[in-house]
């Protein structure tokens, strides 16, 4: 079969669902071009002729998670709004393996992805903040989420808070110390939710 043949037996749609089910199989590290070409059973280059290379297929699959984030039936309260679609973003990016290196490895200003940050923005224009301040609070929950989502999928069952407790010293960190109960890391929805409502209340 040749490749134009195969190509034609497959869409950009196929080659990304194989992608991300690819991603929550093995990991972000399993995923290229050629491993989605050997899920389909096809050549390398028949998955070239859709996505051309690995960037390009990453970027793709990173909108396909955002796309996944539903923008209906949302609170009416604006400030709310932006809380649960803050919330929503979370829930996608944990929703696949890896989901969060996913989408911070990429800048895909792609149909999905627009569509949830129109949404996030427009719902801080109209709890009140101004155009910088809408689009400054709309990056830094983007970032604020990617950062924490992808500790929290990066967490193994190492006793990681034994570590800092054992690194921590009262004589040279009385700081750290003094706090050294709330940096364990778990309990991460109650820490998104907090820093959520902190970075929605330092927007005003």
């Amino acid at each position: 079969m040749t490749n134009k043949q195969q190509s034609d037996r497959l869409d950009p749609a196929t080659v990304i669902r194989a992608g991300l089910a690819l991603l929550d199989e093995k990991g972000l590290d399993a995923v290229s071009t050629r491993a989605v070409a050997d899920r389909l059973g096809v050549r390398i280059n028949t998955v070239q002729w859709h996505v051309k290379t690995k960037a390009r297929m990453l970027e793709l699959m990173a909108d396909a998670v955002l796309g996944e984030i539903p923008l209906t039936d949302l609170p009416d309260v604006p400030a709310e709004r932006a809380r649960e679609l803050a919330r929503r973003f979370r829930r996608a990016l944990l929703s696949h393996r890896d989901g969060a290196a996913l989408v911070v490895g990429t800048y895909a200003a792609e149909p999905m992805t627009l569509a949830f940050a129109e949404s996030l923005v427009e719902a801080l224009l109209a709890a009140g903040l101004d155009e910088r301040q809408a689009a400054w609070t709309a990056w830094a929950l983007v970032y604020f989420a990617l950062g924490l989502t992808q500790e929290e999928q990066a967490l193994d069952h190492r006793p990681l808070g034994d570590v800092l407790a054992r690194a921590i010293s009262e004589t040279t960190h009385p700081a750290l110390h003094r706090v050294a109960g709330h940096l364990a890391p778990t309990s991460f929805e109650e820490r998104y939710e907090s820093g959520v409502a902190a970075l929605l209340a330092g927007g005003r």
